[in-house]
């Protein structure tokens, strides 16, 4: 006679637990000897995975709202990535027109050295950074938050700018400039317009760097400027993965930026392939 144990007594707080056999103590014991302990393993691994695809439920991201509170991680999120993709580009478009429109001899090697920092691993500079934040008292701070980020992707922004503006016919701006346009209205008014499509390429994309930055996040915040990145980390802890839980915050925390991602796609496109055909 053949026996079986329902789906449901393999799953507890969306975790893996051991099934709950209605066998004696003897009988478990020649089981235990009979069966290999890969198989049975196996076993209760196919029952739970089959109970998590026949039975979806939503409760986890209720229970992730009632205890994270997902919206304040959110808002510091579009903050920081907002924020530094503003400061950014104010630094990014006047020099990406300098080195397109005026290059001089170290024009190429700073490019490099600005890409070489890239390269560089961000634990190498944690610690003078950590320590200034600290005399600075800016740990947990979102303005302390844009500076680190407006830095780390700078050299990404400069180098698409530039990449873009160099397909501008550079005979545009000097009819604006006979016209007596003065340099700023020259950028503004007449090199960002046509420049518009991958600028929106350039900004979605720092966004999404932004967004998903996560070692400087977790190391320089802890909770008043904590984004969504800590958010999914606090799902981990000493005594385990929460699968259902940090699923359930994994999909709350790229939520908005799929949807940022999926209403922007047409400019991004636009962007990417951007003075490829002339």
């Amino acid at each position: 006679m053949t026996r079986s144990f329902d789906d449901a007594d393999m799953i507890k707080e969306g975790r893996l637990a051991i099934p709950r056999l209605p066998y004696s103590q003897s009988e478990a014991e020649v089981i235990k000897k009979l069966v290999p302990e890969k198989s049975r393993r196996l076993a209760v691994g196919l029952a739970v995975n089959h109970a998590a695809v026949t039975d979806p439920e939503l409760e986890n991201y209720a229970i992730v709202q009632h205890r994270s509170d997902y919206l304040r991680f959110a808002a510091n999120s579009i903050v920081l990535s907002v924020g530094a993709t503003f400061v950014s580009l104010l630094f990014a478009i006047p020099a990406a027109w300098a080195m397109a429109f005026a290059p001089g001899r170290r024009t190429k090697d700073l490019l490099l050295w600005m890409l070489s920092t890239k390269m560089m691993p961000p634990v190498g500079a944690l610690i003078p950074i950590y320590l200034l934040f600290r005399d600075m008292n800016l740990l947990d701070s979102r303005g302390g938050l844009i500076v680190v980020l407006f830095l780390l992707n700078l050299p990404i922004l400069i180098w698409m700018l530039f990449t873009y503006f160099k397909e501008i016919p550079g005979e545009i701006l000097e009819a604006a400039r006979m016209d007596g346009a003065t340099l700023w209205r020259e950028i503004v008014y007449v090199l960002t317009p046509m420049a518009i499509p991958g600028i929106a390429s350039t900004v979605l994309l720092n966004i999404i760097l932004a967004w998903n930055e996560a070692f400087w996040t977790l190391n320089l915040t802890t909770s008043d400027a904590a984004p969504l990145t800590v958010f999914i980390a606090s799902y981990s802890s000493p005594e385990g993965l929460f699968w259902a839980k940090l699923s359930a915050a994994s999909t709350l925390a790229i939520a908005p930026i799929l949807v940022l991602g999926w209403f922007s796609q047409k400019q991004l496109v636009r962007g990417l392939t951007f003075g490829a055909v002339k």
